[in-house]
């Protein structure tokens, strides 16, 4: 995918959409995200969780959300300061101590000199990583799957929720991810 496709199915601009293109098209390509529909469910859910792949480090304020990651087991955060040191990071935001070092073995399992993510979770920042860790995300989730049922709720769901939920539009940023989403649809020609 060149950069200027990039750009219009995540709302980017054409220079961060430069940085991502190579690795996000290697990626979708290892990862089987390879057909118009597939990249439609994606890639505006990358362009929602990054901001427009503006960032692929949490904003740290802390909200009264992000303050809750501290001390939280389901994300692995069982040190003092974890909660701020394993905050969101990646295209996808990947989130926790637990779910930095599962992103870590699943990339290694794949391919060579992955760093560890719990020693230095700035490395998920940089963008071969973050791109790939979006990438390993959906196959994780098995979204291929899902995406190909043409569910754009519901694969927003689980990216969000981390699973389906019956209401429609409860994800958050929910019309900014069906806004990218409709972009995506003109972009790839399915409008």
């Amino acid at each position: 995918m060149d950069a200027t496709l990039l750009a219009r199915c995540t709302g980017a601009r054409l220079e961060r959409a430069r940085l991502f293109a190579d690795a996000l098209s290697a990626g979708m390509a290892f990862y089987g995200i390879d057909t118009p529909m597939r990249q439609i469910m994606f890639l505006p859910n990358l362009g929602h969780e990054s901001g427009r792949l503006e960032y692929t480090t949490e904003l740290w304020g802390p909200t009264p959300a992000q303050s809750r990651y501290e001390g939280r087991a389901d994300l692995g955060n069982t040190q003092p300061g974890d909660g701020k040191r394993f905050r969101g990071h990646g295209l996808i935001h990947i989130t926790g101590r637990a779910n930095h070092a599962a992103v870590r073995d699943r990339l290694r399992a794949r391919f060579p000199d992955v760093p560890d993510f719990v020693a230095e979770p700035e490395k998920l920042a940089e963008t071969q990583w973050a791109a790939l860790s979006a990438c390993d995300y959906w196959d994780m989730r098995g979204l291929n799957a899902v995406a190909d049922l043409g569910n754009f709720d519901y694969v927003c769901d689980i990216i969000n929720r981390g699973r389906a939920t019956p209401a429609v539009g409860d994800s958050n940023g929910w019309a900014d991810r069906l806004a990218l989403c409709e972009a995506a649809r003109k972009a790839l020609g399915l409008a």
